[in-house]
């Protein structure tokens, strides 16, 4: 396969974007600002999740396919990128539970859960989706990963372990794909109010915005806007990065 040369070979024509975990939440919000730049957007989730994130990016004038599988299935995903590819950017959001275990109760496979969703799925994704993104002889891959490694919370610990592995994969990753126009970064979000934290209290959201610096709580449209332009011709030239996008919470005091 011949490698890529010339960076100004990326034309940023628009071709298929997937974004996993797309029914709800920030992938959701992702997919639909992705649809809105002009990518065909195929938007994965479990079966029954996809049909309203469809609806609104269709009603918006955007296009739009229904990707349902399983990104932790090597099965699955294979025949998710056969059906959607080849694919030109690739998010990879999907996640899962994540509990607070402390140390006495955390067990293996506690680590394996997280495991899933930001090793393997990562891994069988990009696997799957590198013979389009060289033939086409460019591509991005953008990671949403957490700054929860930075902040080290107590319970976390296996959340916090499988998100620095993912960052791990992203710096290893952009070195071994550059050379075929590839770049794989991360976005790194703090706390954004989505669905799964519709119980936190007011008192709690007050509690995190006294220690961001910027003074508010991040929204899903902040992690859009970060991974639109990664997703960019602009973004040509970054590759093995983290951008956190989270207000200043985790800049050291």
């Amino acid at each position: 396969m011949s490698r890529l040369r010339n960076p100004a070979q990326y034309s940023g024509a628009m071709g298929v974007a997937l974004v996993t975990g797309a029914g709800r939440g920030l992938g959701a919000t992702i997919a639909r600002r992705l649809a809105a730049r002009g990518w065909t957007v195929a938007v994965n989730d479990l079966p029954g999740r996809v049909s309203s994130v469809l609806s609104a990016i269709t009603e918006d004038g955007g296009t739009a396919l229904a990707a349902p599988a399983d990104v932790t299935s090597e099965d699955e995903v294979r025949a998710l990128v056969d059906l959607v590819g080849p694919v030109e950017v690739l998010v990879a959001n999907a996640t899962g539970p994540q509990p607070v275990v402390g140390l006495e109760d955390l067990t293996w496979r506690a680590h394996l859960d997280q495991l899933e969703f930001f090793v393997k799925s990562p891994t069988l994704l990009a696997r799957a989706a590198l013979p389009g993104m060289k033939a086409l002889g460019r591509g991005r891959i953008v990671h949403i990963g957490s700054d929860m490694p930075d902040r080290a919370l107590p319970g976390w610990s296996a959340y916090a372990a499988a998100k620095s592995a993912l960052l791990a994969l992203t710096r290893v990753w952009a070195r071994e794909l550059g050379p075929f126009g590839i770049t794989v970064n991360l976005v790194a979000p703090g706390w954004i109010p989505v669905e799964r934290h519709v119980d936190a209290t007011v008192d709690e959201h007050a509690a995190y915005v006294a220690d961001v610096p910027l003074g508010r709580m991040g929204t899903p449209d902040d992690i859009a806007s970060a991974v639109a332009y990664l997703a960019s011709a602009e973004a040509g030239f970054v590759t093995g990065q983290c951008l956190t996008v989270n207000g200043g919470h985790t800049v050291p005091h």
